[in-house]
């Protein structure tokens, strides 16, 4: 875990409803240092990899992962809630705490075989990035990690994901 980054997050308490704690990353984002670092830290992990595409769900995972895209001359893939994307898409449908929501994919953003690092911002649950990691396999790509900016590990998405390489840059043992 990086302590420096961690200390960059701004808490917030009772965020979106009491009980919450949402760790807010604008702090980090706004400082260069900070944001680059961690841009820097993600790269330098995955540099060999020969990531052919980074994919990432909207949209806080946007972010550093279109800079990871272009720091490792990849192509970078949105994946976005239903009926924002133009194209043909294929989509996946997974639950939540309470009822379900569903992720989009454009049929052509991966190709058979390629190479994807899939990236978000947040490891909660693992709902969201579980449903990433079909879409991208659906498509035929080849999923080399996992890469998050922040993890809560008492969530234990890490669990739902135990067949795929995760790495997380900070750590949250508890609220």
């Amino acid at each position: 875990m990086h302590e420096p980054l961690k200390n960059t997050i701004r808490s917030i308490p009772d965020f979106p409803k009491k009980g919450i704690v949402f760790r807010d990353i604008t702090t980090l984002l706004k400082n260069p240092v900070a944001f680059n670092l961690a841009a820097d830290l993600l790269y330098e992990r995955y540099r060999d990899s020969r990531i052919a595409k980074v994919v990432s769900a909207e949209s806080r995972g946007y972010i550093l992962g279109s800079v990871l895209a272009y720091r490792l001359h990849a192509g970078f893939v949105p994946v976005r809630k239903p009926g924002k994307l133009p194209a043909e898409t294929i989509r996946e449908e997974y639950k939540l705490e309470y009822g379900s929501d569903v992720l989009e994919m454009h049929t052509d953003a991966v190709q058979k075989g390629e190479r994807v690092l899939v990236h978000d911002d947040l490891l909660a649950t693992g709902g969201t990035i579980e449903a990433t990691c079909r879409l991208v396999e659906r498509a035929g790509g080849v999923i080399v990690g996992l890469a998050f900016l922040i993890e809560l590990d008492f969530l234990k998405g890490r669990d739902r994901l135990k067949h795929y390489d995760v790495f997380s840059l900070i750590r949250y043992e508890s609220e």
